[in-house]
């Protein structure tokens, strides 16, 4: 009688136990979510998470506050995430440069791209557009292929840390030019591209959300967009392709995962706010204005792609020989 009792008494707590999870689920989110995000102020990933922010405040009435986590190329942000507490309210808006280039160039990151996250949606794609401090004397990618083989190792290029896709980048152009370029990373594109502004560096390939202001105003000169056609926002900018350089492609994406094991009615709940707002006018017009296009995927579809995804960059960087100390 009395293990019968106790059974029942278990029965009934773990019965209890899953109510009270499920109702913590539908009520999600009834607190604050914190989006980390592995750039500083003023970068492309920075841009991404406060419009990202904005909206989800908007529709699921809860704040969606930036945290910003530089260092180590993205890699402390996504440490902090995969290490936090699998409940939706700390999440990643993780750009394409780290989560999926970071495990061919770093065998022993603290984590995993699949294992240590719930993919939740894709938010943003991004080409990169390559710029040059504007007294360079270039105007155009063959021009700037000119200068680097006559001056060769002069050339300095700016990236957001060793192994970014800045860095990789970089190197990919470097080889197409045929001369050598010197990397100098710093850490998160904000602070990159501040030097590229102050003449510090001379180039840097980035996504358009951190330059498109600075072109309006003539503080950098934009050469060629590393996409197979142009962008509405960058009109006058010739693609890689048009430029001779064809093969250079470079598109960033900007994605939401949280932490592996956060319940999957949190995840499908955040992943649906998510769409609502991709799908916003007013986003899409200002991830637009940017140089940024809308592009949701669910998390199925997201798992999928971050796949893909590694084994994509996985080989261009075998093929290039890149190597991070």
């Amino acid at each position: 009688m009395l293990t019968t009792t106790r059974r029942m008494a278990t029965l009934l707590a773990a019965a209890a136990s899953v109510r009270s999870a499920t109702a913590q689920e539908t009520r999600y989110p009834d607190r604050s979510v914190t989006i980390v995000v592995p750039a500083a102020p003023g970068g492309g990933g920075d841009f991404a998470a406060r419009l990202l922010g904005e909206g989800l405040t908007r529709v699921l009435g809860q704040a969606f506050v930036v945290e910003n986590r530089v260092g180590g190329g993205g890699s402390v942000a996504a440490t902090a995430v995969a290490r936090a507490a699998p409940n939706g309210y700390t999440v990643l808006l993780a750009y394409s440069g780290t989560h999926v280039a970071f495990p061919a160039l770093f065998p022993n990151l603290a984590w995993d791209p699949v294992r240590s996250f719930a993919p939740v949606a894709l938010v943003l794609r991004a080409p990169h557009v390559i710029v040059v401090r504007k007294d360079l004397p270039v105007r155009t990618l063959a021009e700037l292929a000119d200068y680097a083989r006559r001056n060769p190792g002069r050339l300095t290029y700016a990236s957001s840390g060793a192994g970014s896709i800045q860095h990789i980048g970089g190197e990919w152009l470097a080889g197409m030019v045929g001369a050598p370029m010197l990397h100098v990373p710093y850490r998160g594109a904000g602070p990159a591209m501040n030097d590229l502004v102050a003449g510090t560096v001379d180039l840097m390939i980035t996504t358009p959300p951190a330059v498109v202001g600075l072109l309006r105003d003539g503080a950098v000169r934009a050469l060629a967009l590393a996409s197979p056609s142009r962008h509405t926002m960058l009109p006058d900018i010739p693609t890689t392709a048009e430029a001779g350089f064809g093969e250079l492609e470079l598109e960033a994406w900007f994605a939401v995962y949280a932490p592996a094991d956060t319940p999957p009615p949190v995840v499908n709940r955040l992943s649906e706010a998510i769409r609502q707002v991709t799908a916003d006018p007013v986003f899409r017009r200002r991830s637009e204005e940017s140089g940024t296009t809308p592009a949701y995927m669910d998390p199925a579809e997201l798992a999928a792609f971050t796949q893909s995804e590694l084994i994509r960059w996985s080989e261009l960087i075998r093929r290039l020989g890149i190597q991070v100390e």
